[in-house]
């Protein structure tokens, strides 16, 4: 299974959170509401804080990362951008690689959270996070560092990566 969220799954469990919102409130159970409204986004955050080892669990198999090679920084300053949901696992982890990566390659790295953008998401042809657009090319998914480099070195020589 591909390390990615797709994004009718990330709406879907948001639409789940308010549907039962309003499933207690119609039926006045204030409480009840206020727990939901506390626990049930805390268990998203522990669930995401905890992927990774609870990953093969689910079918995701390992979260493992393939170090970029240390070599010499690129030469031209590039634009990276990080397409990313509310709700996603893999998100934090492939931010986490890029934020990394900025340590020893010259790129800018701008983020977007793409949740209720799917105007931008239409346009991009973007179905899954995370998304990673370096010149124009977009990759999706759980990428390893050495991956990421890799794609970053290729932009600048013009040839296709990934």
């Amino acid at each position: 299974m591909k390390q990615q969220c797709h994004l009718s799954m990330i709406w879907l469990s948001w639409l789940v959170f308010l549907g039962g919102l309003v499933a207690i409130l119609a039926y006045q159970q204030w409480i009840v509401a206020v727990l939901w409204i506390v626990f049930v986004p805390l268990l998203q955050f522990q669930y995401i804080r905890r992927f990774p080892a609870i990953s093969g669990l689910l079918g995701y198999g390992p979260i493992t990362d393939h170090a970029a090679p240390k070599g010499d920084a690129a030469q031209t300053r590039q634009h990276v951008v990080l397409y990313t949901a509310l709700g996603c696992p893999f998100c934090p982890l492939i931010e986490q690689r890029l934020e990394h990566l900025q340590a020893t390659l010259d790129f800018t790295l701008e983020k977007i959270d793409v949740t209720v953008r799917p105007r931008l998401l239409a346009a991009r042809h973007i179905r899954a996070v995370p998304a990673v657009e370096i010149n124009g090319q977009i990759f999706t998914g759980l990428i390893s560092s050495r991956d990421l480099a890799a794609a970053l070195a290729s932009s600048l020589t013009g040839s296709r990566y990934l």
